[in-house]
């Protein structure tokens, strides 16, 4: 609560009444006990608590009307009179830095983005240490633009908010290596730069910090949710399962917990399970945003395109700088037939996350389609995929296939030779490993570079199929060829 201020004393008794009315959640009695209070903070509490007793009978209106996780146009009837109420006390400098921030979030919940953002910059100019404050300012961040536009004064808690909002803006740039440099000690600055290395798709150090963070704070749940879908990703499902455990006997009713034994079923293939404790945690927790784009991979996993649709946009409505909601929901129309529908949700997902392949991937794989037929387009999403690490080798030997089919066949070549060497260097070794080889074999021995081909053909003898057969009479006219080139020469002298 904000500090003591000389106008207090007369209502203290009435303040502390209010205040335990507040703490058991009764918002309407405690509003009424400050009614006529013009002290600071009892002009703070009674208005937090109009706005929370308006927020809670929206709730029921959305439950009554649509279920608990339902959608409707429901609105806090309170936000008007709180509106012009806050107003009138900031006009006349009667405010203190947490109304600010109430009245930065009343005007965001009534779409003034603009001036909510002044208002929040108003709040922790005066009062830099609430971070509630500055976490609402960077909700209303959408851009590097707006962000590089705030007028915000020089403080260490605007260090932290501009990492925070770097690295939701995918700018992920050294801040929190710098802080950590000052916070050597802070378990929050290690989590979140877990999440960067996270985000940056580096699985390895991530998973390290993450286990360091546990040996370090054993009983943690906060930022665990990204370490589970780390391991969902790296496939440790020995791992998400003692993790699951640890944070089930930790809190179960956390809405973090519930989001890590939903991954942890999900990998199990469990889908069904997964859902219901994706619900459980959006229950406690109705703008628990990775929640919401979570429990559409499975409902698209449960073939249930429907839901699928509906759960993304809800993720989209609470934070429409979710790639992975949009990327969601451009599968799902790719799925459906629907390229074009496809492309608008594919663009929306790589604009807001340029370095993931995999994005790339699926937009190329959209232009490909019977319905757009766009090689050119498509060539350069697959190039824009291998440039970001394609660590699932798709582009390689995507760009190789459509120049081939160009007629291009000296780029063809080129492709399918770092594909190549990529299945080397992994170890990998199957169709496609023989498609570059039989590809290369033939481009080699067509420009006259017969020990290239001669080398791909050795190559291809060890695999069985059609492939060995096509090698063996390349061989053969290698063979045929090389026999008469020295006749020719000696013709050619004894004319």
């Amino acid at each position: 609560m904000p500090a003591d201020d000389d106008a207090f004393d007369v209502g203290a008794d009435k303040y502390l009444l209010a205040k335990a009315y507040f703490d058991c959640r009764e918002y309407r009695r405690a509003a009424h006990v400050l009614r006529g209070q013009t002290a600071r903070k009892a002009v703070f509490l009674r208005c937090y608590a109009l706005y929370m007793a308006g927020e809670r009978r929206k709730d029921e209106e959305t439950i009554e009307l649509e279920g608990s996780l339902g959608k409707s146009n429901a609105v806090n009837q309170e936000l008007i009179a709180l509106e012009r109420e806050l107003s009138t006390h900031r006009r006349t400098g009667a405010i203190d830095s947490f109304s600010l921030c109430l009245f930065g979030i009343v005007l965001r919940d009534k779409g003034s983005e603009a001036l909510a953002r002044t208002v929040l910059v108003e709040s922790v100019n005066s009062y830099p240490w609430n971070w509630s404050a500055w976490l609402e300012l960077q909700s209303l961040c959408t851009s590097s633009d707006i962000l590089n536009n705030l007028n915000l004064k020089n403080h260490w808690m605007k260090d932290f908010f501009l990492a925070s909002a770097h690295l939701e803006l995918k700018k992920l740039w050294g801040r929190y290596e710098r802080l950590m440099g000052v916070f050597r000690c802070s378990d929050y600055i290690q989590a979140q730069i877990a999440t960067v290395r996270y985000s940056m798709r580096d699985l390895d150090e991530a998973d390290m910090i993450f286990e360091e963070l546990l040996r370090t704070d054993p009983f943690r749940v906060d930022s665990m949710d990204v370490y589970s879908n780390l391991l969902y990703a790296k496939e440790s499902s020995t791992a998400l399962s003692f993790l699951a455990h640890r944070v089930f006997l930790t809190d179960k009713y956390h809405p973090e917990s519930c989001c890590i034994i939903a991954n942890y079923y999900s990998l199990k293939g469990q889908h069904e399970k997964s859902v219901l404790y994706f619900q459980r945690a959006l229950k406690l927790n109705r703008k628990y945003l990775s929640a919401w784009t979570l429990m559409g991979h499975e409902f698209v996993e449960l073939k249930n395109t429907p839901a699928a649709i509906d759960v993304y946009r809800r993720a989209v409505d609470i934070n429409p700088r979710d790639y992975r909601a949009w990327y969601g929901l451009g599968q799902i129309y790719e799925m459906m037939g629907m390229p074009f529908y496809a492309l608008y949700y594919f663009r929306k997902s790589s604009h807001l996350q340029p370095n993931d392949a995999q994005l790339w991937n699926a937009m190329a794989q959209c232009y490909e389609s019977d319905q757009l037929q766009m090689v050119e387009e498509a060539i350069k999403c697959y190039e824009r995929s291998s440039n970001n690490n394609d660590t699932e080798g798709i582009a390689l030997h995507q760009l190789a296939k459509l120049h081939g089919m160009l007629g291009q066949s000296e780029e063809a070549a080129f492709y399918y030779k770092k594909d190549l060497e990529r299945m080397e260097v992994e170890e990998r070794q199957g169709q496609n490993f023989v498609e570059a080889l039989l590809f290369l074999a033939k481009h080699c021995k067509s420009i006259g570079r017969f020990e290239e081909a001669e080398h791909y053909c050795t190559r291809l003898l060890d695999y069985t199929g059609p492939e060995r057969e096509t090698a063996k009479s390349i061989l053969q006219g290698l063979k045929r060829a090389q026999s008469v080139l020295p006749l020719m020469d000696i013709d050619h002298f004894a004319m």
